[in-house]
C-alpha cells in the first residue's frame, strides 16, 4: 500500500531531478500553476511567481549537463490533516547548497508544491 507520505516523497524526488536536471516539465508536475517563490533579497521579501522562476530555471545552466555531483535529502517531513504538508529538504545546485522548505497541499488528488522559500547554506 502506498502511503501519503510515500507520495509526498516521490513528488520531492521528482523536485529534485527537475532542479538537477534543470528540467522545467518535471517542476511543473510538482508545482501548482499559482505557486510562488518567496527570497529574501537586499532587505526586502520577493515574490516571484512559479511561471516566472521556471524561466530562471530554463536559462540556467543544468546541473546534470556537467555532471555535477548531487546532494538531496529529505530532511523533515510534517504532515498535518489530510491535505497539507511542510517539507524541509536540502538541495544542491553547484556550487550552493540550499535549504528548502515547501508547503505542499494534496489537490486534485496529487501533493503540489504551493509555496517554497529557500536559503543558502553554503
Amino acid at each position: 500500500m502506498i502511503t501519503e507520505i510515500s507520495k509526498i516523497e516521490a513528488a520531492v524526488q521528482l523536485y529534485f531531478d527537475g532542479l538537477y536536471e534543470g528540467s522545467v516539465e518535471k517542476l511543473a508536475q510538482v508545482f501548482h500553476e499559482g505557486a510562488t517563490l518567496f527570497i529574501p533579497k537586499e532587505g526586502k521579501l520577493v515574490a516571484l511567481p512559479v511561471p516566472e522562476w521556471f524561466k530562471r530555471v530554463a536559462a540556467r545552466p543544468a546541473p546534470a549537463a556537467s555532471k555535477a555531483s548531487r546532494d538531496d535529502a529529505i530532511l523533515l517531513i510534517d504532515r498535518v490533516g489530510e491535505a497539507n504538508a511542510m517539507v524541509k529538504v536540502r538541495c544542491m545546485l553547484p556550487p550552493t547548497t540550499y535549504t528548502d522548505y515547501l508547503s505542499f497541499i494534496k489537490f486534485d488528488g496529487r501533493w503540489q508544491i504551493v509555496a517554497k522559500s529557500y536559503c543558502e547554506i553554503a
